[in-house]
């Protein structure tokens, strides 16, 4: 997919797909960690002849800008350049979609994008509501446990080896060959993404994401309950037509973030994906497919 380059008014610059029908609905696909653009690349060339389909390489990634600052990556900052970038692109309205951290984004843009009427539906896969998450980490072993390794991405004693290994050294740390050893990625995609990895500006931008987060994760000998202070953030639930895809084979994210997720967002429809881990748009493709389809089609007048 060809890309053009955007200059964000705050002088971010961002390699993009855009590519579809100028006259149509808009979607704009953000990718999670530690991938790129091409997290949609099935999604994309399935839609794009009926919608017209955006995705960014996010600021840190691939060709974007990757200032090395940590303060860079708050979550205002990521989620105001999609906003920039709508605005650049002259769109108005539009459909959020994300995935893993690009969903995370997509949960901030879609409650801000409700109050001002920009966002009208939201399309979110395998990436949990910050209020979910926030509760089940402090009271659920098995999500903590799983969350450890952003422990570590946070911890500067892991830079010296990610400025010899790039990227592609602290994944083997944290994850040894789950990430993508036994997956459904095509070799040469495969090929294409470690090989970014070993960008060494790109993977401190990449861990920056983690580092500047507010989310904390306690360590495994701390209290298993919510705290007085620093629990769950206050946030209004989410309105908006919203669409959430989990595959139930994420080895870092369990099904009980499910759990009371439709008082968060009442009117959600959940599709579930079985015998898909985490990646579930390239993993599970035609599942991803049939059900954005299906919402999409039902959810035609909110766009």
């Amino acid at each position: 997919m060809d890309q053009i380059r955007v200059t964000l008014p705050s002088g971010i610059e961002l390699d993009v797909v855009d590519v579809g029908p100028r006259d149509a609905p808009v979607l704009i696909f953000l990718h999670g960690f530690p991938e790129s653009h091409r997290t949609w690349r099935h999604q994309i060339a399935h839609l794009s002849d009926r919608y017209r389909c955006i995705a960014p390489d996010q600021r840190g990634y691939r060709g974007s800008s990757k200032p090395q600052d940590v303060a860079s990556y708050t979550p205002d900052k990521l989620i105001g350049d999609i906003y920039q970038l709508a605005d650049v692109l002259g769109v108005g309205n539009f459909t959020i979609v994300g995935h893993d951290w690009g969903g995370a984004i997509a949960w901030g843009v879609a409650l801000t994008g409700q109050m001002s009427g920009r966002v009208r539906r939201a399309v979110i896969a395998n990436a949990p509501h910050p209020v979910g998450f926030a509760r089940l980490v402090w009271t659920n072993r098995h999500q903590r446990e799983s969350s450890q390794y952003m422990r570590m991405f946070r911890d500067p004693a892991n830079d010296a080896l990610v400025r010899e290994h790039g990227l592609g050294g602290i994944l083997t740390k944290a994850f040894g060959d789950r990430l993508t050893g036994t997956d459904r990625m095509e070799p040469e995609e495969r090929a294409r993404l470690t090989a970014e990895w070993a960008n060494v500006d790109a993977a401190f931008a990449m861990l920056n994401w983690y580092r500047a987060s507010p989310m904390y994760v306690p360590t495994m000998d701390e209290p298993y309950e919510i705290p007085a202070e620093g629990g769950p953030p206050p946030l209004p639930p989410l309105t908006l037509p919203t669409l959430v895809i989990w595959a139930l084979e994420d080895i870092a994210l369990p099904p009980e973030n499910l759990d009371g997720l439709d008082e968060l967002v009442p009117n959600m429809e959940l599709v579930k994906v079985p015998d898909s881990g985490h990646f579930v748009p390239w993993e599970a493709p035609d599942a991803v497919n049939a059900a954005m389809d299906a919402f999409l089609a039902r959810t035609a007048d909110a766009a």
